[in-house]
């Protein structure tokens, strides 16, 4: 086997190229395809018949040149920054649910949104009846505070 890749340094190249790949995916920092842009470098090299010093040193150079000007056009095109989204529990504020057990002045009652019930407190300390519908202004912890929404 060592004979065979000795005589034909393009497949050492391509397999080079193949792991590097398969590395890859495992980051999807684009350093590792670099690597592979050079392998294949040295592939070239390899079958224009440079001898194994002169591809070794044609694959630094490609992978170099990889990293300076293929790295950043990959990372603006493949990572494209995504607006922010709130998640979780952050996601209800501004959301509108309805009342299923009154908010009573100064107290708690609870608010019904997506199916989901939340501990709820009125904007204003205000009593807020079942039935009312509501928008979310804040949350602190597990309990949202609402203000009532006018039909």
């Amino acid at each position: 086997m060592f004979e065979y890749l000795a005589n034909n340094l393009w497949a050492l190249w391509l397999c080079v190229a193949v792991v590097c790949l398969i590395i890859e995916l495992t980051s999807f920092d684009f350093y590792v395809t670099c690597f592979a842009i050079g392998a294949l470098g040295g592939l070239l090299g390899a079958l224009l018949g440079l001898p194994l010093w002169a591809q070794a040193l044609l694959w630094a150079v490609v992978s170099v040149l990889s990293i300076c000007f293929v790295r950043p056009m990959l990372t603006r095109h493949l990572h494209k920054p995504s607006r922010v989204r709130a998640s979780n529990a952050e996601a209800l504020i501004g959301r509108r649910g309805t009342v299923i057990e009154t908010i009573h002045s100064g107290g708690f009652g609870y608010v019904k949104i997506d199916g989901d019930e939340w501990r709820s407190v009125s904007e204003k300390g205000e009593e807020i009846a079942a039935g009312e519908t509501v928008e979310v202004i804040a949350r602190e912890s597990i309990i949202l505070t609402v203000r009532r929404i006018a039909k």
